[in-house]
């Protein structure tokens, strides 16, 4: 029977799914007890060659493809938990490995906690060509989203979230708040985020909290092209953007422009303590996200 679906969405990124393909062939959990389901949301690349290559590599795992031509990662995400079968479902992204407890952590929390409903794991950041020397553990955030809340199960901490390419929930959690915004989420080449948050905030108002789980690890790859000052910039435009749009989802537009100006606050005491380089990012990260939340797209 299988017990936890896992549900990756991919966009023209053939050659990197392979690298998490082969980390979910590892899994030690046993083949009966869980499946992955490959959404391909409209790729023009050899996604569905290779994914066909690599199940027929591996006939005793339940690895499925699926096409979603609606563009974007959340309508691809949707499509994955509809055609999904367990009654948990864990989403992956399409540039990341996992460990081969990873399925397995995930279906151990549920079963030894009745009450939880929602669930992240730990996410660590790998650079193929190095760390760059202006990326401070605040500028990376929106990269790469690290996270590490320690080696025990617990809820998570009051205002965090799991990150979107290391979540589980069971199925009974999203019949009750709801599937993934697709007016949210990227589309295509976009940039534009908050799915997420905003589905986590829903979870918040029915009282679901989710729980971390420090065995379910996820190492998010990140390549060259994602270090540049250009992608840097629009990323965090984008997410000044994915901002205001969830505020406006949520009524709080105006609680988003209070938070934002405490946080140039902030922003401005870091850059005392970091070197120039690191400040001169932490203001153009600070700059962009404003500029999303109040120039709206």
């Amino acid at each position: 029977m299988v017990r936890i679906s896992l549900v990756i969405a991919t966009y023209n990124r053939a050659e990197q799914l392979m690298t998490t393909l082969v980390s979910v062939a590892a899994q030690s959990l046993a083949p009966e007890a869980w499946e992955c389901v490959v959404v391909d949301n409209n790729s023009t690349d050899a996604t569905r060659e290779r994914v066909a290559a690599f199940g027929a590599c591996h006939p005793e795992l339940h690895i499925r493809y699926i096409f979603e031509r609606e563009q974007g990662l959340s309508a691809a995400r949707n499509a994955g938990i509809a055609a999904s079968q367990g009654d948990i479902i864990a989403f992956v992204d399409d540039d990341e490995r996992i460990v081969p407890d990873f399925l397995g952590a995930y279906v151990d929390l549920f079963d030894s906690h009745p009450e939880a409903m929602a669930a992240g794991g730990c996410i660590i950041a790998e650079y193929p060509t190095g760390r760059p020397r202006w990326m401070s553990r605040f500028t990376e955030q929106p990269i790469a989203n690290p996270m590490n809340y320690g080696a025990t199960v617990r809820v998570f901490p009051k205002g965090k979230i799991p990150g979107g390419g290391n979540m589980a929930f069971r199925r009974e959690a999203l019949v009750r708040v709801g599937i993934f915004d697709t007016s949210l989420g990227r589309t295509g080449k976009s940039l534009i985020g908050g799915e997420e948050s905003d589905l986590f905030e829903r979870m918040a108002t029915v009282d679901i909290r989710p729980y971390y789980v420090p065995r379910a690890v996820m190492y998010h790859i990140i390549p060259a092209e994602k270090l540049t000052r250009e992608y840097f910039l629009r990323l965090c435009y984008n997410t000044g953007v994915s901002q205001r749009r969830r505020a406006e989802l949520h009524d709080r537009v105006w609680r988003l422009y209070v938070g934002e100006v405490a946080k140039w606050c902030a922003t401005l005491a870091l850059c005392l303590v970091h070197r120039p380089c690191q400040s001169r990012a932490l203001i153009a990260m600070r700059r962009e996200i404003s500029r999303g939340i109040w120039r709206r797209a």
